[in-house]
């Protein structure tokens, strides 16, 4: 085989002539005929261009192996990671294979087992397990493209979701100056990792805030490859309309944020209102979780007498609804009620006037609410409901904000029990109250995580 000089110039780059190469089992001599058009009147480029003949004139003079060598240099570098890549999914594949023969032959294979005794064996892995610890092993392995952040707002529930996923949580630095200024460090390479923020913009919600717009500008400057907010409450919620002249929109304030930011999607729970997705961009898609999918096994795992969910204003009655449904479908209970209060505000934060419109005598109520702020309208409420004869009241909400006297008045309120998911961190007050219930919101969210990185639906965790 003769190589002239203009094909010397293309060796690089020409992959056909390299395979070409590769599938040669036999000895070939190769000359290079050097020319003024090579050297371009460059002695460096010229010595180069002969170091390179040599080289490849001994390699290919050697044949077999040596050829093949010479022939991954003039490869795309990318080749070798897209090799690698498909020989871990063919291992993968076997592994996932042997399983289940070992499985289907698993009598086969131990003559010391009796067969009589190999249904009562709990030790031994049944076919669907099988398959089942395989494809957990296929996810884990390509689950080194995934990151998980957290914030100072929520560090409980991030850990949490982190031991779910069976990942260590990211290692970074988020804390403040001595003057107060937000301090963002990330400790872990993150160049070209789907990475995940935790981080709920509770109170304090400016510095929560703060901190996350500064944790996604850090992953952003790092090359992340994609960038998800984790934000179980979402503040400033409630200012979700103009009530009045010359007041800001606030929720939709806080979205243009994240997205000027460069987020690349939001998953959030139980937003106030489900508008505030449309206050991102289409290119941000936004998964509002609902957190009543939670409060449902606790509940339908109760006695209770002729239920009736009940929804604290007409905003809620929606969300009431799919409370109600949820249990009808998942424990059977075809005799739930749905009752609905209308409340008159005096001011933000007061009630003036509450109204029943349901019958709720001799029921078990349910007030299902997206949050308890200073939980003056649900206490009031379950005064309400008690004064129509309702003969428990319970309650349900997916933010346990208890603002000022908010634990306070549950604790002396005729709620018999009050149920909330830890969206925002616990404290010893909420703890010492008894009739306070704190549910976790962590396997739904970090199934949500692992769907989303797989790339599988989302809707199918709430049917």
């Amino acid at each position: 085989m003769t190589v002239t000089t203009s094909l010397y110039r293309r060796l690089v780059t020409n992959k056909q002539f390299a395979v070409a190469l590769r599938s040669s089992s036999t000895k070939a001599a190769v000359s290079v005929e050097t020319s003024s058009s090579w050297n371009n009147g460059g002695s460096s480029s010229w010595k180069d261009g002969m170091g390179f003949s040599a080289a490849f004139a001994a390699a290919v003079g050697i044949g077999g192996s040596a050829t093949l060598a010479m022939c991954e240099k003039l490869q795309d570098p990318m080749t070798k990671y897209q090799v690698q890549s498909v020989e871990r999914q063919h291992t993968a594949e076997l592994e996932q294979q042997q399983n289940s023969a070992k499985v289907a032959g698993i009598e086969a294979t131990s003559p010391l087992r009796d067969p009589s005794k190999a249904q009562n064996d709990s030790t031994e892995l049944t076919e669907k397990e099988a398959r089942l610890e395989a494809a957990a092993l296929k996810a884990k392995k390509h689950a080194g493209g995934l990151k998980i952040f957290s914030g100072n707002g929520n560090m409980t529930l991030a850990l949490e979701i982190a031991q779910i996923l069976g990942i260590n949580l990211g290692k970074a630095t988020v804390g403040q100056f001595a003057d107060g200024e937000t301090n963002v460090m990330i400790h872990e390479n993150v160049r070209g990792k789907d990475c995940y923020v935790i981080q709920p913009t509770c109170p304090p919600v400016n510095d929560n805030i703060m901190e996350l717009l500064l944790m996604v500008s850090t992953l952003n400057r790092a090359s992340a490859r994609r960038i998800t907010v984790v934000i179980p409450y979402y503040g400033y919620a409630r200012q979700d309309r103009k009530m009045q002249a010359r007041v800001p929109i606030s929720a939709a304030d806080v979205a243009r944020l994240l997205e000027a930011m460069g987020i690349d999607r939001v998953i959030a729970v139980d937003l106030h209102c489900g508008q505030i997705q449309g206050f991102f961009g289409p290119r941000v898609p936004v998964d509002n979780l609902d957190g009543g999918f939670v409060g449902i096994d606790h509940f339908g795992d109760k006695d209770l007498h002729n239920p009736v969910i009940v929804s604290p204003d007409a905003g809620g009655v929606y969300r009431a609804k799919k409370f109600k449904e949820g249990l009808m479908h998942k424990y059977e209970k075809h005799d739930i009620g749905l009752a609905m209060i209308i409340k008159q505000r005096a001011r933000a934060g007061t009630v003036d006037q509450m109204d029943l419109v349901g019958d709720v005598k001799d029921c078990d109520c349910i007030i299902v609410d997206d949050m308890i702020d200073t939980a003056g309208t649900l206490c009031k409420a379950a005064d309400v409901l008690k004064s129509k004869g309702a003969r428990r009241v319970f309650a349900f909400a997916s933010h346990g904000l208890l603002s000022g006297p908010g634990n306070h008045r549950i604790a002396n309120s005729e709620l018999e029990e009050c149920v909330i998911l830890n969206t925002i961190p616990s404290s010893p007050q909420r703890t010492a109250n008894d009739k306070l219930v704190e549910l976790s919101v962590a396997p739904l969210l970090a199934q949500t995580i692992f769907n989303i990185h797989a790339k599988k639906s989302i809707s199918a965790l709430f049917k």
